[in-house]
């Protein structure tokens, strides 16, 4: 059951919080939705936007500037929070780059962290409940995200390409098994067998695979990025697409940093990029 938190008009249509019980999590879990307008009169393309380190169900939404050109393209806009809260889990609140805020949207299987940190099934559990509880169209979904989220978007459209028909993300972490918040997130949530960290790492993924999404894959990187050279390695999920004869768009901008007003320069591209792939005919 939905509790609808706030709801606020916004570019003619609303944004919204709400908060539900999750069976993935076992605890209550907040997400945010922007509805536009044309979706009062019928089913409409909807795009996922998973969040990076410290954030919540807020921060994109506050801080993205989607929702205008969201607005104009009809696109319904979900933003879940990055972690369980209240699952009190020894040390979860100790470190901001591991457990609160940084949930690596992978399912835990250490004892610590396993009871509640299943953001992966949370994501796939949340895209059910919204296609059930909102008028979207379920052929028709996106997923991009930002860092954290950037590997949670790649992650999850690249195992689940049935359900998110186009991808794209922004300063992603391309190959955690490789990156110290990749290995510290792995070690902690899937313990130090590095074969079972593969299932949850996009450039590993993608080397398995043969052109899983043919309309492309959109990524933006700015190169004043402070985790740039040392935790987001695209160059190595660039790689492992050209094996993959994956066709990818990865910029490369200069003076732009890790943080929002990176993303809120580039999220109407990303919202362009999907409404086209979502509303092409897939042959």
């Amino acid at each position: 059951m939905l509790e609808l938190i706030s709801e606020h008009g916004c570019y003619g249509g609303e944004q919204r919080f709400y908060r539900h019980q999750s069976t993935a999590i076992g605890l209550p879990m907040r997400f945010s939705i922007f509805l536009p307008a044309q979706a009062s009169a019928g089913r409409v393309p909807a795009l996922f936007y998973l969040a990076g380190l410290t954030c919540t169900e807020e921060t994109f939404v506050i801080k993205g500037g989607a929702q205008r050109v969201a607005a104009e393209l009809g696109m319904i806009l979900i933003a879940p929070d990055t972690s369980p809260r209240g699952a009190d889990v020894a040390g979860e609140s100790d470190n901001w780059d591991l457990g609160v805020g940084a949930g690596f949207y992978v399912n835990a299987t250490e004892t610590l962290w396993q009871q509640h940190y299943q953001m992966y099934s949370y994501v796939l559990e949340l895209y059910d409940l919204v296609i059930q509880e909102f008028p979207i169209k379920a052929d028709s979904i996106g997923i991009t995200g930002h860092s954290m989220g950037g590997h949670g978007a790649l992650v999850m459209a690249l195992r689940n390409p049935d359900r998110f028909r186009s991808v794209s993300a922004f300063a992603p972490i391309c190959a955690p098994s490789h990156c110290p918040w990749g290995i510290k997130a792995f070690s902690a949530y899937l313990g130090n067998d590095q074969q079972a960290w593969r299932s949850y790492d996009a450039s590993a993924l993608m080397q398995d695979m043969h052109t899983p999404f043919p309309d492309g894959i959109l990524i933006d990187q700015g190169l004043s990025d402070q985790f740039f050279p040392h935790q987001l390695l695209p160059e190595s999920f660039e790689a492992a697409c050209k094996q993959a004869q994956q066709p990818i768009t990865l910029r490369r901008h200069a003076g732009y940093d890790h943080g929002y007003y990176f993303i809120s320069t580039f999220i109407e591209n990303h919202l362009r990029f999907h409404h086209q792939n979502l509303q092409s005919d897939r042959g």
